[in-house]
Parts: structure tokens; C-alpha cells; sequence
């Protein structure tokens, strides 16, 4: 009975290729580590920044200048993770403006992203991290 199933596995990834879980993958550029942004580590940036966020709220309420370090330490790895998608993000857009392909597939999605959007968020985030700095160190007490 086990050999009438492997046949019929074996037909049926004959038949459909797709299906296949062992197949082999057809390995694109984009699939090296660093070449595109991985949704982890858009996840992780988000909910860290989310974290960051509630902690300065909690911050403003309390007055606790400890939870003003802790905030800026989460924004610093918030930041890391930015300056990551951020170098990824212009790599790729470097070797896609050499190479003039407009309707190519194989782009990834962040490579659509507007330059004036990706500027605008990051002056934001330098703008965010240095005040939160300032309010840690307590300058305007």
C-alpha cells in the first residue's frame, strides 16, 4: 500500500509541478539576504516604534525620566531597523535606476515607495529620536 502511494505522489507531482513541495526553487537575485526588505523586519520596526510610542505617552503622563531612556533606547533600535530598510531600500533602487526596466516583475513592492515619502518619514524619525533625547537629558527643565 505504501509503494500504490508514493506512485501516486509521484504522478501527481509529475502532474502538477506547483504542488510539489521538494522542487526546485528558481533562486532570483531578490532571494539573497539583504536584497529586499523582509516583512519581519518591517513587523519588528512598526511594533517596536508602537512600543516606543505607548512608553512616551505613559512618559508625558508620569513624568518618570526612566521611561524617558527607555523610550529613547527602544527609538534607537526602531532607528537601526529603519537605517537597515533604508539602505536596502536605496541598494536596490541604485542597481534598478542602472538597470531601465519599467514593467519588470520581479521588483519588490518597497520599490515603489515615493523618494519624497521615504525622505518625509525619515526626517520625521531623526526629528522624533533627537527630541526625545532632549526631553531624556531634560534639556527645557
Amino acid at each position: 500500500m505504501g509503494s500504490l502511494d508514493c506512485m501516486v505522489g509521484n504522478r501527481g507531482r509529475r502532474l502538477h509541478p506547483l504542488l510539489s513541495l521538494d522542487r526546485p526553487r528558481r533562486h532570483e537575485a531578490s532571494d539573497e539576504p539583504g536584497s529586499r526588505i523582509r516583512p519581519p523586519l518591517i513587523l519588528t520596526h512598526f511594533l517596536l516604534a508602537a512600543t516606543g510610542l505607548v512608553i512616551w505617552i505613559i512618559y508625558v503622563v508620569n513624568d518618570s525620566s526612566a521611561l524617558a531612556w527607555i523610550a529613547l533606547v527602544i527609538l534607537g533600535i526602531v532607528a537601526l531597523l529603519g537605517w537597515t530598510m533604508f539602505a536596502i531600500w536605496y541598494q536596490r533602487r541604485q542597481a534598478g535606476a542602472q538597470v531601465a526596466a519599467p514593467a519588470n516583475p520581479g521588483v519588490p513592492a518597497e520599490q515603489h515607495f515615493p523618494v519624497p515619502i521615504v525622505a518625509l518619514h525619515g526626517l520625521a524619525a531623526i526629528t522624533t529620536v533627537v527630541l526625545v533625547f532632549l526631553a531624556a537629558v531634560g534639556v527645557g527643565d
